[in-house]
């Protein structure tokens, strides 16, 4: 088994995606024969009711999780909920699931829309490698605001 510390994870939905800030958070590969792996993520209370409905329907979600390193590019995921507890004011959440082989071409989106917005030469290059370090959100998985 080995474990590696989680910094971000959202879930990719039909409407964008759901970010769920972390207070913590760890993922395990179990290196099994199944090729196994569980998620742990200890968030905010608000978001019980949304693991308990994915929990009771046994909802097929895709993750998308940075690991170790804030550059690092998020690793895809295919989970379900299994479980989560109260603890506090906060709750853990144990996912499982498996690692979803294909890339998410996050470099590819982010420089399309560097070029859509004007940014040429060395502007753009530094737009790029900043981006490509912070990881700002794309405008194609913006949840857009409810009216």
């Amino acid at each position: 088994m080995k474990t590696f510390k989680m910094l971000s994870v959202e879930v990719v939905q039909d409407e964008g995606v759901l970010p769920f800030p972390l207070y913590d958070g760890i993922i395990i590969n179990q290196e099994n024969s199944h090729r196994l792996w569980v998620l742990e993520l200890f968030i905010d209370e608000k978001y019980k009711d949304i693991m308990e409905q994915w929990k009771v329907e046994k909802k097929v979600l895709t993750a998308r999780v940075v690991i170790s390193y804030p550059g690092n590019e998020p690793a895809s995921f295919i989970v379900a909920v299994e479980d989560w507890r109260q603890i506090g004011d906060r709750i853990s959440v144990l996912m499982k699931g498996r690692l979803k082989r294909a890339r998410s071409k996050y470099a590819e989106h982010l420089l399309e829309e560097l070029l859509e917005d004007g940014f040429e030469g060395d502007e753009l290059l530094e737009q790029f490698e900043t981006g490509m370090w912070d990881r700002p959100k794309l405008r194609r998985d913006q949840i857009p605001p409810e009216d």
